[in-house]
């Protein structure tokens, strides 16, 4: 069954009318009904599209955190050949809601990480939702040093509500891991492209997406905190997320024109959810050209541009 967000209604509704017909089709005037089917069909095609040709922030919120759109591990089961994930910081344990490893990307030998945040209760449980702990961040990093180690452009995957902000992870030096992977990204001396795939959550998320190319999905977010958070902080009220959702700017579109992102990846009408196949075939073709943008440069002038790069957001606002 496809789920459907609340302003998807009238699209829900066509849909399901389509449905109950597919099902009298094998008792009555099957051509009659396939008429009838065809219109319908037609009129909740454009209703989506006219829907998602005019998204709110919140809107596009709710898109971003849809349960049904493809996550970190099915990116890479798609995009990415011969996956050997590595567990482990070497010193405290095993954190799986950071996946990461080595594997070919389109002939290209390369390392991968992302977030994943699991896709039924079972698998959500097993990699916290997404939100990595300290150890999480450290085996990022010790992932990172191997591609450096060999020479491979490392690519990651970017979706989380944030970092785990359990009192264990506190105790275990949460905020120090987040920034040494922070600081890792930044200087590596091999080529990485970081892409949001769904939600680009706090430093959770920055710690592993500083790359010389930042790349979104059409409908991701990407922001210093939650809309929830926001609104908890600046007005006492988590009912009043959709307010903050509008005014953070957190958007791909907003984010694009502000210099913090590189490029938006399209995504099918409807949302990377409805068409995952062909959502992440569009993700694949633009890190290809990131890193195609990337590829022959030495390591002093793939560390320059990173460095200038986050250096000039926010100058020309």
């Amino acid at each position: 069954m496809r789920s459907y967000l609340e302003f998807e209604r009238p699209v829900a509704e066509l849909e399901g009318k389509v449905q109950e017909l597919r099902a009298l089709s094998k008792e009555g005037d099957a051509v009659a009904i396939g008429e009838e089917i065809a219109k319908l069909e037609a009129k909740a095609s454009q209703a989506l599209a006219d829907i998602y040709a005019k998204l709110t922030p919140w809107q596009r919120t709710q898109i971003a955190r849809h349960p049904d759109r493809p996550h970190a591990l099915e990116y890479i089961s798609t995009l990415v050949e011969d996956f050997t994930p590595l567990a482990g910081d070497r010193g405290y344990a095993e954190d799986a809601a950071i996946v990461a490893g080595l594997g070919r990307f389109r002939g290209r030998a390369i390392a991968v990480i992302g977030n994943e945040k699991g896709s039924d209760t079972q698998s959500r449980l097993k990699h916290n939702f997404g939100m990595a702990r300290p150890e999480g961040y450290r085996k990022a990093v010790r992932v990172m040093t191997l591609a450096e180690r060999f020479g491979l452009p490392l690519v990651t995957f970017v979706d989380t509500a944030g970092a785990y902000p359990g009192i264990g992870a506190e105790e275990r030096g949460q905020a120090e891991a987040i920034a040494r992977s922070t600081d890792r990204c930044l200087s590596l001396g091999v080529p990485n492209v970081a892409i949001i795939i769904g939600e680009g959550g706090s430093g959770g998320a920055i710690a592993i997406a500083t790359a010389n190319r930042v790349l979104m999905l059409e409908h991701a977010i990407y922001s210093v905190i939650s809309p929830e958070g926001a609104a908890s902080i600046l007005w006492h009220d988590s009912t009043r997320a959709q307010d903050a959702a509008t005014n953070m700017k957190i958007t791909a579109q907003d984010l694009f024109k502000f210099g913090v992102i590189d490029r938006i990846v399209e995504e099918p009408v409807g949302g990377a959810h409805r068409a995952p196949k062909e959502a992440m075939e569009q993700a694949g073709d633009a890190i290809e050209k990131a890193l195609e943008e990337l590829a022959g440069k030495s390591i002093a002038e793939i560390k320059r541009m990173r460095r200038e790069k986050f250096l000039a957001i926010g100058r020309t606002l």
